[in-house]
């Protein structure tokens, strides 16, 4: 067998990032050579992907970034199987290169392609089975979209403290100067904050599909099938006007003052700012 030298055992952890004992091991495998030392540990990452193919991957962390103009935004997930890793050094430095990644991705959303990305040389897909390797744990890209500024606007993006839940939400503006706004910018924040913390459905009542209003309105209408026809379709219609303001963005009462509907706030903002300004569409992502 090959003497490994320590110093050869050092620069394999420093180019893969696994443990001491897992580097001199591969390096005795591979009788000194550091690439294949290299292919080895990347194999028993694929090993470890396929051994857990079917275990759940729950827990994770939610990341963004925003391109240096503002333009574009990114947010997506990284997920693992339980918090302690989710928690770990090695994991959080992947979720933020997948930040690095998902802004580099051309395509819009779906983590396939994010895995096919190549940053420095690298596919994150590799990134990825290193990182397996390491853990030990099933580790998946979950959810990713990526939005990108067609005209005058800016995106506002969020992340939660337990980095469990994030959103973005695009807002267009009359034009580039009130985007740049200190006003605006922190009102696309506050909004992105504000889809964080109220989980709505659609945008507008327009963007919620025909079957779940239907299914809402025959539940309402179930409960108080012992009404007159004419009064169970007055409640039906204020039960439902209730319905959109809760789970309709635009609708929804502003978490910062509730006396303004989001759409409100938005609006009184811009003015404020000297113009005008329309959420375009938003997306919000959660783990755990």
């Amino acid at each position: 067998m090959a003497e490994i030298s320590a110093a050869t055992v050092m620069k394999l952890r420093k180019m893969s990032g696994q443990g001491m004992m897992d580097c001199k091991k591969a390096l005795q495998e591979a009788e000194g050579n550091i690439e294949q030392a290299m292919d080895a540990l990347r194999k028993k990452g694929l090993a470890t992907l396929a051994k857990r193919a079917e275990r759940e991957t729950s827990e994770g962390l939610v990341v963004c970034k925003s391109s240096q103009d503002g333009k574009t935004a990114v947010l997506t997930t990284l997920c693992c199987e339980t918090d302690f890793v989710a928690k770990s050094d090695d994991f959080v430095a992947v979720a933020q290169k997948l930040a690095d990644y998902a802004l580099v991705c051309a395509a819009e959303q779906g983590a396939e392609n994010i895995l096919e990305t190549v940053v420095e040389g690298k596919k994150f897909s590799d990134v990825l089975t290193e990182t397996v390797s390491k853990t030990g744990e099933k580790t998946q890209v979950g959810d990713y979209a990526k939005y990108q500024l067609d005209g005058p606007g800016l995106i506002g993006t969020y992340i939660h403290f337990n980095e469990k839940v994030g959103s973005m939400v695009q807002i267009e503006t009359s034009d580039d100067t009130l985007a740049a706004t200190d006003v605006l910018k922190q009102t696309a924040t506050d909004i992105a904050m504000h889809i964080t913390a109220t989980k709505p459905m659609a945008l507008d009542k327009d963007k919620i599909d025909s079957e779940t209003i239907e299914r809402e309105k025959s539940i309402f209408a179930d409960q108080m099938k012992n009404k007159p026809a004419n009064i169970i379709e007055k409640i039906v219609e204020g039960k439902m006007r209730k319905f959109f303001e809760e789970n309709c963005l635009l609708d929804q009462p502003f978490v910062k003052d509730d006396d303004k509907s989001v759409a409100q706030f938005l609006a009184d903002s811009a003015k404020q700012a000297g113009g005008e300004a329309t959420i375009k569409k938003f997306v919000r992502f959660e783990v755990g």
